[in-house]
């Protein structure tokens, strides 16, 4: 009777044991063991987050978060497209394992997701139409011209700035993503886009001369920004061991090489900040 006992404690004991192995590992932990691919979602923002012709996720933000699986060992990868405003809700519904197209690390961003440690730092800028012709380069120029109109995209940090300066929301335009603020601006209902530098240089250089970019520095130091990669809070064991690689791939002759056509260089590399900080600060 005892003999059947104690096996029984044990047994009972061992599956308590692989059950909180399991409940540590988290849900991305389990969908690996099970042999499943790991399911990124991202937004079609040029230069950052976009799938090429074949369907392939391309952009930096991709590419560096790629980087850092393979260097982990893991290939088997699956990525798909969302709107902006529902890579965070898709993240929470279990609908990806990881999201990667250029979120920064917000403070209000924090409290419902996790953030890897940054992977790349940079600002934001305008794009207006050619000549400035409104002479919009910060967001207290638009403020100060009452019929002005600024173009975002819905969930992008320059609401959040735009807000924090003082705008109204008669002021600020919402839209799902890049394309329909570059459409905004092409009909003139927006007089200027606020945009990552990133992808406000890349609309401009295919504009045929029709749009231009404001100087980054004329907006505050404080919108200047790191990138991240989001997570839920249930994968943070498998997000730490995602962070001990980032630590040797970022800023690496590797991944700057594999970033270099999108524009990123050893300027954009984090200088120590970490995402603790970060999410207090920002």
């Amino acid at each position: 009777m005892t003999s059947k006992l104690n096996t029984a404690l044990i047994v009972a004991g061992g599956l308590l044991a692989a059950s909180a192995i399991s409940a540590t590992a988290g849900p991305l932990a389990d969908r690996i063991a099970a042999g499943e691919p790991i399911r990124i979602g991202f937004s079609n923002i040029p230069i950052w987050g976009y799938p090429d012709e074949k369907g392939e996720a391309k952009g930096f933000v991709n590419e560096i978060a790629l980087g850092i699986l393979a260097k982990m060992g893991h290939t088997d990868v699956e990525t798909s497209v969302n709107d902006w405003g529902g890579l965070i809700p898709g993240l929470q519904a279990n609908r990806y394992d990881l999201i990667t197209g250029g979120l920064y690390i917000l403070g209000s961003r924090c409290e419902n997701i996790n953030f890897s440690e940054p992977i790349v730092v940079t600002g934001d800028a305008f794009l207006v139409p050619a000549g400035n012709p409104k002479n919009l380069n910060n967001y207290k120029d638009v403020l100060a011209q009452s019929d002005s109109v600024l173009a975002m995209y819905a969930g992008s940090n320059t609401v959040e700035a735009a807000r924090k300066e003082g705008l109204v929301d008669a002021q600020i335009m919402q839209l799902p993503g890049p394309a329909e603020v570059l459409a905004a601006m092409k009909s003139g209902r927006a007089d200027a886009a606020a945009l990552t530098y990133f992808e406000a240089v890349d609309f401009a250089a295919q504009s045929d001369g029709k749009f231009e970019i404001t100087d980054p520095d004329a907006l505050p130091d404080w919108t200047k920004n790191w990138v991240g990669v989001g997570f839920r809070f249930e994968d943070e064991d498998f997000m730490k061991e995602f962070n001990a690689a980032l630590a040797e791939y970022v800023g690496s002759e590797e991944m700057l090489a594999a970033v270099k056509e999108y524009g990123v260089t050893e300027v954009n590399v984090p200088k120590g900040e970490t995402t603790e900080w970060i999410c207090a600060n920002r």
